[in-house]
Order: C-alpha cells, then structure tokens, then sequence
C-alpha cells in the first residue's frame, strides 16, 4: 500500500475537491444539526419543495467518534426528498442537478432535446431482466424495467483527478484513497407507463425518455432508486433505496416454520399476478426462461427475519435499526403531500467507524476486502444487512439459492457483496488486480478502463469476471 505522504502532491487536485465539497465548513466539530431525540423525520423537510440538503461535513451527525443508527436513517430520507423536490421545470432536483452517466461513468447525450436515454435492462449481479405482470393493465401488456444512473458533480470531477493519477502511474492501482463527501451515485429504475393501470400514473413520478435501441420517444414512470452517498467518516458510502409501494407481495416470515411458505396476492401488482403463487425458486433468474416473473419482498427493509418472524442473529442490533426505518417512513409519508407520498424507504447499509481516523477507515476497507458486507454477529457492516431493492436486486434475494426458512446470517446478500475493495482493471493496456476503497464503485471501475481505450464490451467482460470471482470467494467461505 502507497504511503500517505507519496502520493500527497499527486493528490492536490483531489484534496482540494475534499475540502471544497466538506458542507457546513463553518461550524465547529460536533456541533448539532439534526436535533430529534427520536429517530423522527426533521419539521424543515416539509414542505417538500423548500427540503434542504443533509448535513453530510464538518459539524453534521457524522463528524463524531460515536454515531447513532438513527442519523444514517435520516441522511437516507432528507438526502432523497432533497433530490425528488420538485422544481419550476417540473422535473425532480435529481434531473437538473446531477449528471446523467452510462456504465462507464461517460456522460450520456440528450436525443431530441430529451435528456434521460435508457437502454440498460440487465440487473447487476444476475443479468436477471425484470417484467412487469400483463394482468396488471387491461391491455394485458408487460413491459420491461430499465435503469439509468446519475452522478453527482462532486464525484465527477474527483473522478477526473484520480482518473488522471492513475493513469499516469500505475504503480498507485492499489491504494488508500477514497471519495470526498458530496460524492453521489444514483441508479433509478424506471418503466413505460403503459404497463401501469391508466388511473394510477398519477400516484408515480414520470418522465420522457427515448429508448436508446429504438429512438422511441415514451413516458416512464419511477420505481425505485438507489442513493448511495459519501458523509465524512464514511468512505464505504451510505448505501440507501427507496421503492413505489405495493409492486410485489412480502414473504410470509409469521406463517414459516420448519418450510417455506408460498407466496400469494390477493390482487394484481405490477410485479405479481393475482391467484398464482410463488417460492425462492421464482427468485433465480433463468436466462433461458425469460419473461414475466413472480417476484416478492424476502426482507421487508432489508432486515433479515427466521421463521416465526424473529430477527436474524446479525452484526445489527434489532428491533432499533428496523423501528427506525419504519418510524421514518410513518413520519415523512405524514408530512408529504405530492407524489412522492407513494414511494417508502427500503433501509440502507453502512459500516461501523466510529473511533477511527480517515487512514484507518480506508485501511479497513481495504483489509475486509470482500468481506467487508459479512452479516454475522461481531462483524461491523450495519443497517439493512440484506438491503435490496424489488425492481434491482430481483433475483439476488436468495443468492445461495436456498430454502428461505434455511437462511442465516452467512448467506444474505447486500450491496457490499459485490460492491468492495478488489478490482479487476486495466490501465495502458495492462491488467491489474488490484484493492482501493474508490473500487466499491463499479462505475469508476468502469470508467478507468474505457478511458484507458478498451471497448465497451471489453469492459463488460472485466465486470463479469469480478463477479465470478466475488462467486467464488463466497462459496470457498462458505
């Protein structure tokens, strides 16, 4: 590992981005922000339009050697109003603030004057396309769910500087760096309107958009969206999601036992069809047996339940970290008026830093390698320990591919499962396997390589075999 002090001067660029993007530069170290005793949402989030940015630097919840589940929580839920809160244009803060990337962090090109290009349907982990259920419209339609990603200014041009460091010497592939707070990445799932009952497309966010393969110009409406930001003393990001409510059915953990259960809806969803049933095996993706699925909800917040509904035995204190994100949803659903009033909040993930320098939070990161989202007691990975999110994690629910009753802490899957420190990148021609705590994002992955000339199928190849190897590492620990 490159010492601190080598690579200072190469670094200047990226540090002075660190300080620009440190908010609330002004206070002092500890200073309160968020004031609630309880895990409740903030009275100036409301009304929607006026939500300010979190606290996230110097002063905010997070500058302290003891941080509170709640403040993770509530950065989570401020952090997504902030960025849905509607503007003059008529579009979210997220469409006109951030930037809107493919997956090789490559800025995308407006068609027609319409800036959201979708083309991505693949889900990460599994490739597993997502359909919605024909039944759900009288027009008997399903249509496909696609993705798009955003990128925050922040993380861009730090991206730039790193980019060009590396670049420049590739001696410094493994190292200790990682992003400055105000770094955002965003994924948002969206899907045509047409698949939705005419009467209910006002209850979800919606947007044009040109399908990049066809040129067709349609009206998509939000799912769901992952944010996963930088706060100071948080380097791994916070890894939050929020979904559209009632899309899948929730897995009956009160009625297990000793077997499954099979899962049922007693009316139809976008994701699931009335009078059938469904079971772990409808959660694995089956490349030759595409099309419309019955999914459903594993964990209900991404927090790991066993039979008869008892809490998981994890690395996650509960019933704190699961009444925290319900009293959340309670709390903001009561103060929200718009739209917006139909999405909830899924949970998120973190780890556990408190009492550790900068240096020694990349060093950990680094040191777990991909071990760093391990959900058994005594591990530090925190929050929603099997976050996920319906519309893009559909099929990684049940990663192991086992009875759901059978599952323990040693088999859930979250976003660190395959968002961690070891990489396979290739830089001037030269493949390199290397470790850095900026490699939890797949997209910088990504965009090191195609900017050092590969193709994009090329790059694709590299993001498959780091799965295969994240696959084999898992199943040699277990």
């Amino acid at each position: 590992m490159k010492k601190i002090f080598v690579l200072a001067c190469l670094l200047m660029p990226v540090f002075l981005i660190f300080l620009l993007s440190c908010n609330n530069s002004n206070k002092k170290p500890g200073d309160a922000v968020l004031t609630s005793t309880d895990c409740n949402c903030e009275s100036d989030w409301f009304p929607h339009n006026q939500t300010p940015a979190p606290p996230e630097g110097i002063g905010s919840p997070f500058d302290t050697s003891s941080t509170t589940n709640c403040i993770f929580h509530q950065w989570s839920w401020q952090k997504f109003l902030w960025l849905t809160k509607p503007l003059a244009s008529g579009n979210a803060l997220f469409e006109d603030s951030m930037i809107l990337v493919d997956n090789q962090m490559e800025p995308v090109t407006p068609v027609n004057g319409i800036a959201l290009v979708l083309e991505d349907i693949g889900q990460a982990g599994s490739g597993g396309i997502l359909q919605s259920n024909p039944a759900f419209t009288t027009s008997n339609r399903s249509d496909t769910v696609y993705y798009s990603i955003y990128i925050s200014p922040v993380l861009q041009k730090a991206a730039d500087s790193i980019k060009q460091l590396l670049s420049n010497d590739t001696s410094l592939v493994n190292n200790d760096l990682t992003f400055p707070v105000g770094s955002l990445e965003l994924k948002v799932s969206w899907i045509d309107i047409s698949s939705l009952p005419a009467g209910e497309v006002k209850n979800y966010h919606t947007s044009e958009a040109i399908i990049k393969s066809s040129g067709k110009k349609i009206t998509v409406a939000l799912l769901g969206m992952h944010v996963v930001g930088v706060v100071i003393n948080h380097p791994e990001f916070i890894w939050a999601t929020f979904e559209h409510k009632g899309m899948a059915p929730l897995y009956d953990w009160k009625s297990t036992t000793t077997q499954d259960v099979p899962v049922t809806s007693a009316g139809e969803k976008l994701f699931f069809k009335k009078g059938d049933s469904a079971t772990w095996q409808d959660l694995e993706w089956n490349p030759a047996n595409p099309g419309p699925k019955n999914v459903f909800t594993v964990y209900p917040f991404g927090v790991p339940r066993t039979a008869s509904d008892s809490f998981m035995l994890t690395s996650q204190s509960e019933p704190i970290n699961y009444n925290n994100i319900q009293g959340l949803n309670a709390c903001v659903n009561a103060g929200l008026d718009d739209v917006w009033k139909n999405y909830f909040y899924n949970g998120s993930l973190w780890i556990n830093t408190d009492g550790l320098t900068p240096q020694q939070q990349a060093d950990t990161i680094n040191a777990l390698q991909g071990n760093i989202g391990n959900a058994a007691p005594g591990s530090i990975a925190r929050g929603s320990l099997a976050a996920f999110n319906i519309t893009m994690e559909t099929f990684a629910q049940d990663f192991n591919q086992i009875p759901l009753h059978q599952m323990a802490a040693g088999d859930l899957t979250n976003c660190f499962s395959c968002h961690n420190a070891p990489s396979n990148i290739k830089i001037g021609g030269i493949s390199h396997t290397a470790s850095s705590p900026l490699y939890l994002s797949h997209i910088f992955r990504s965009y090191l390589s195609i900017s050092s000339g590969l193709s994009v199928k090329e790059v694709e190849q590299i993001r498959v075999k780091d799965f295969v190897d994240m696959l084999k590492k898992r199943r040699a620990v277990k």
